[in-house]
């Protein structure tokens, strides 16, 4: 079995809905990385030299590779990636190897048997 890697970069208040879509589209399981920031094309604004940082989630997913480009359109369409300036960003990373993800492996079988 291959897996893919799936970071998004989304804002926090997306964060949970972005969890809840992605485990409906397949994936089985996430690790959240709170409280990172960032920029993009347009740099933030300040209001009397403070910065207006908005305060964004590293969410990541090890999926199985027939998957992974569900599970990357559901994060865009819930998160509104696309949609949306500054609301973040996803991409997959193809995974060499992995350990630790046998009881993924175990519940995937079946779920892939019948999308293949």
């Amino acid at each position: 079995m291959h897996f893919k890697l799936i970071v998004a970069f989304v804002n926090d208040e997306v964060t949970d809905k972005v969890l809840d879509a992605a485990r409906e589209a397949g994936a089985t399981g996430a690790t959240v990385i709170n409280h990172a920031r960032g920029e993009g094309l347009n740099k933030k604004t300040t209001f009397f030299g403070l910065n207006l940082d908005i305060q964004v989630d590293v969410i990541l997913f090890v999926v199985e590779e027939h998957l992974s480009r569900h599970i990357l359109e559901t994060i865009d369409e819930v998160g509104g990636l696309d949609k949306n300036s500054g609301a973040g960003m996803a991409i997959q990373l193809d995974v060499e190897d992995a350990i630790g993800v046998q009881h993924q492996i175990n519940k995937l079988e079946d779920v892939i048997k019948g999308k293949l």
